[in-house]
């Protein structure tokens, strides 16, 4: 059964918007504002790019356990806990940024919210399903899209300029305390996901699909078919090929994502940009992300229009090419703020552009019998991919420097070449059907 009942009945617009934003304020916060965060606070590039590329860990084996949230108790009871954990793990980020020992307390908090917040993922993305009918489903995708990439121009723009705020601010007695004033704000998002805790506990909508399946022969097969389907997508034609595109397409920008902030944030005798935090938060948050969802509506609608093949090129040249502006914003450290604005928007435009292709792949390799769960296989592969090179990429620009770090994430785009070669792709795949 495709379409769902539901007791009692709830206007979606009620609770798919706040969901999916509950969704991407804390996917933003650990992988992105906690290396602000870090960089401010004094560690070192080597160490944040490490520890924070091991918080990708829970989204690469989230296929794994997504069947324990489909078993056990109900994906609404998932979403409230989840949200209430995630919550928590923010007011513990707060009280322990004053200790001496916040790296590693902070660290292992994140963690803890990393893993509720891919939990939560796979819960949010199952009830949205069970909750909506087709017409609905079909209405709300992209809604749910566009209010996913509000909370991440929130957490990394609006919530980072916050707290570059706090920083400079001598009111509520902070003179310019950055622990105290990243304490604070993650008070305030702490406050933010318990209210969508509470909002949610009695909003969100009962709908009778939504059971957990506890007998002992359900579970049992349940678990089987999913062996089953895990099996099937290693027994793929050109596994291996298919493998080589998710782990190495974005190899470059798997270690340029990790120092862009630092580098920005550095000191210029550091080889840096001598920026501020509000500045920071505004490059990345509004005008970054905004070229970025710009340059994914227009991948989708190239591709649309022509085909996944025919725009196969063009996106891996869209989303390597412009990494080359980081060559110059080290070499020339330029102190316009308009050129930096400039460098960063084109940079992510021909990211998003780029990533289409990325994602049109996961879904052509998904297609087939288990195409959900070979979908979310694709997307543990796709974090894995950021997850090993982003763990080395301080290590490599702590040896190199900035200049010839960015160098080095120009060479390291070959292998996303390469790998789009090895594609095979049928040529009609992605035209809109006339």
């Amino acid at each position: 059964m495709t379409t769902s009942q539901q007791s009692p009945t709830r206007n979606p617009w009620l609770w798919v918007p706040s969901l999916y934003l509950a969704e991407g304020i804390p996917y933003a916060l650990v992988m992105t504002v906690s290396v602000i965060m870090y960089k401010k606070m004094g560690i070192p590039n080597d160490e944040i790019a490490f520890y924070t590329s091991w918080l990708y860990l829970p989204w690469v084996i989230k296929p794994l356990w997504s069947p324990v949230v489909d078993i056990l108790r109900t994906k609404r009871l998932w979403i409230i806990t989840t949200q209430l954990l995630v919550g928590a793990g923010l007011a513990g980020v707060a009280l322990t940024l004053p200790l001496s020992g916040f790296f590693q307390w902070t660290i292992a908090i994140f963690w803890l919210i990393a893993f509720s917040s891919a939990t939560h993922d796979i819960a949010a993305d199952g009830f949205y399903i069970l909750g909506l009918n087709e017409k609905q489903q079909a209405f709300f995708v992209g809604i749910r899209s566009t209010f996913y990439r509000i909370a991440m121009i929130s957490a990394q723009g609006l919530l980072v300029m916050l707290a570059g705020f706090f920083e400079t601010t001598s009111m509520f007695g902070l003179s310019g305390s950055i622990p105290i004033a990243w304490s604070m704000t993650f008070f305030i998002l702490a406050g933010l996901l318990i209210i969508f805790f509470a909002y949610h506990k009695f909003i969100l909508p009962h709908p009778m699909t939504d059971q957990a399946k506890v007998t002992g022969s359900e579970v049992a097969g349940f678990f089987k078919e999913f062996l089953m389907t895990f099996v099937a997508f290693f027994k793929k034609e050109n596994i291996g090929p298919i493998l080589a595109f998710l782990l190495l397409y974005r190899l470059g920008e798997a270690q340029l994502v990790k120092l862009a902030s630092p580098f920005m944030l550095d000191a210029r005798e550091a080889g840096g940009l001598a920026l501020t935090t509000t500045d920071v938060g505004f490059i990345y948050g509004t005008v970054g992300i905004s070229a970025l969802t710009i340059g994914g509506l227009l991948g989708g609608i190239a591709a649309a229009r022509k085909g996944f093949k025919f725009w196969l090129w063009p996106m891996v040249l869209a989303i390597n090419i412009p990494d080359l502006v980081y060559v110059y914003l080290a070499y020339v450290q330029p102190d316009n703020y308009f050129i930096i604005n400039l460098c960063v928007a084109f940079e992510q435009f021909g990211y998003g552009f780029g990533f289409t292709a990325y994602s049109l792949f996961m879904l052509y390799v998904a297609q087939g019998k288990h195409s959900t769960a070979h979908f979310a296989l694709c997307t543990g592969f796709m974090a894995l991919g950021m997850m090993i090179p982003g763990m080395f990429s301080g290590d490599i620009q702590k040896w190199l420097g900035y200049q010839n770090f960015f160098i080095w994430v120009c060479i390291a785009t070959i292998p996303g070449f390469v790998v789009a070669k090895l594609a095979k792709v049928d040529p009609e795949f992605g035209k809109k059907a006339a």
